[in-house]
Order: C-alpha cells, then sequence, then structure tokens
C-alpha cells in the first residue's frame, strides 16, 4: 500500500492567531484532537508515524561533504510560515484516503473550538517501483 506524509506547517488557516496567544484549553482541545485522530489511524493499522516538531528557532542545519567535519549552524531560515510543525505518515489504500485523513487535519479545532482549516500539504513517498523508473 502506498505511503503518504502530511505535513502541517505554521500557516494558520482562518484563525490569525498564534497558538501561544490561544487560551491554555484551546491549546489543550487542539492537542487531544491530534492524539484522538492519531489513535483511530494506529488502531485502523493507517498511522506509521506521526510527530510534532520543535520550534523553527531550535533547528539547526547539517551540510558535509562526507570527508570533513560537518557544517552545523542555525537555521533552516524559510519564513516561518512556511516551516514544518508536524508530521503524520500514514499508509492507506489510496490517495483519496490520503486525502480524507489529510481533510481531518486541516479540521483541527482552534480559539473557541472553531476549525483551523489549516492548509495540509499531501505527498506519496517513493516506492523502490518509482525509484527504478528513475534510473531507467
Amino acid at each position: 500500500m502506498p505511503r503518504y506524509l502530511l505535513i502541517v506547517d505554521y500557516r494558520p488557516g482562518d484563525v490569525p492567531e498564534p497558538m501561544d496567544q490561544w487560551k491554555p484549553e484551546e491549546v489543550r482541545a487542539h492537542m487531544d484532537y491530534y492524539a484522538a485522530l492519531n489513535r483511530e489511524l494506529a488502531e485502523n493499522g493507517e498511522l506509521i508515524g506521526a510527530e510534532a516538531l520543535t520550534p523553527p528557532d531550535q533547528a539547526l542545519e547539517v551540510i558535509s561533504d562526507g570527508r570533513g567535519p560537518a557544517v552545523v549552524t542555525d537555521g533552516p531560515y524559510a519564513e516561518f510560515k512556511e516551516t514544518f510543525a508536524g508530521y503524520q505518515l500514514v499508509e492507506v489504500e489510496s490517495e483519496a484516503r490520503a486525502l480524507e485523513i489529510a481533510a481531518r487535519v486541516s479540521a483541527v479545532p482552534g480559539p473557541g473550538g472553531v476549525p483551523l482549516r489549516q492548509p495540509v500539504v499531501v505527498r506519496r513517498a517513493m516506492s523502490i517501483t518509482d525509484f527504478d523508473a528513475l534510473s531507467a
């Protein structure tokens, strides 16, 4: 079965206030929604992995030529809204199912329990067949 990566970034959807300005109970409801959805997907055998990521100001960037010491710097320096906030990796029967799950992720509640309509990027993970096609 194909795997899809559902990527959430810091674009706010329909809510302009950043999460650090939400009430504690709104943050808890937001996180509880993700936890319940992830439990359901795990019970269905569809969830491979899911993680929330630390804020972008804690990110490091590594560059190496494989011969000398790696260069480690702060970064990356993309616009904040373009930086990943978290992801879910799902293994599902179809792209349609991946999109259905992404729609549920997009509807995560924000302030006042209103669905955020947060953009979710959906990308299929490449299979060995895809890699073979690249080298043909």
